[in-house]
């Protein structure tokens, strides 16, 4: 059972309220807990507390809240989900059937439990020309020039599906690259045959820093961004806000992504080609 930080019921465990609480403040009790009944505590696939033996695995996803306006607004904190398994899927929660078809994370980068940001003045600058190319990445590259362009640096993690012929043969296409050192990920579509840069993820804990016209997009608080954003689309008067897994001036191809940094979220970004979000 997966219990929704926003909207599920708020479920303790012993004296542990475990839903919509800040993480680290609910890892200090579960790990309280846990030495209080002699049990071990681990760290899952998402940086947060698993423990195997009540079948408990916690995550946490970013809160929302209304505006003075009265429409939903991202906050700048993270709170607490969790799932709840039975004893055969126990060991390895999300690697179990149910889980899979539910969430799938098998593909998605393993988090530590540290959130490390790198401060902004640490930070390379990546100049941007909406819907050409964002730093020394242009749409239409080819895998090889991207890392040629990201000095040569080899990905961390390849991700991809399988597309299936008649004949039960199968042909891996790559979907993404992740490079840690840049603090970017590539992603690709199939132009032709062959795999294309479509789209750019700057990383909101690690990535470069990229400007919309005096407007630092990446590594802040992402309620100011937000803010800052709309503002510059009120202040000129042309063009709507548009939403795609955050906002984003409409036309430029361009949306304000948020990054889990322990309890609260910092700015990312996502930069992509025309028509990109049409077809991938």
């Amino acid at each position: 059972m997966a219990v929704d930080a926003l909207s599920g019921p708020l479920v303790r465990l012993g004296d542990v309220q475990l839903i919509a609480r800040v993480p680290s403040e609910v890892c200090a009790d579960i790990h309280e807990l846990a030495r209080r009944h002699g049990v071990s505590v681990r760290v899952n696939r998402g940086g947060d507390p698993e423990v195997a033996a009540w079948g408990l695995s916690m995550g946490a996803v970013q809160d929302w809240g209304l505006s003075a306006e009265g429409y939903a607004e991202r906050r700048d904190a993270v709170i607490t989900d969790a799932l709840v398994v039975g004893p055969e899927q126990a060991e390895d929660p999300y690697t179990a059937t149910p889980v899979i078809r539910w969430h799938d994370v098998r593909d998605a980068e393993t988090n530590s439990g540290t959130w490390p940001v790198t401060p902004d003045r640490d930070r390379p600058r990546w100049d941007w020309t909406p819907l050409e190319r964002v730093g020394p990445l242009g749409f239409g590259m080819s895998p090889h020039q991207v890392a040629a362009a990201l000095d040569g640096e080899a990905p961390a993690a390849r991700r991809g599906w399988y597309r299936w012929s008649g004949h039960g043969e199968g042909q891996w296409n790559l979907r993404e690259e992740q490079f840690d050192a840049a603090g970017v990920t590539a992603h690709y579509w199939y132009l032709e045959g062959f795999p294309v840069l479509a789209a750019v993820t700057v990383h909101g804990r690690t990535g470069p820093q990229v400007d919309l016209e005096g407007i630092r997009l990446i590594g802040r608080p992402v309620s100011e961004v937000d803010a800052e954003v709309i503002q510059y689309i009120e202040d000129r008067g042309t063009g709507r806000l548009v939403y795609g897994g955050g906002p984003g001036p409409e036309g430029l191809n361009m949306y304000v992504r948020a990054t889990r940094a322990g309890d609260t979220v910092v700015s990312g970004a996502r930069f992509f080609a025309p028509d990109w979000e049409d077809r991938g």
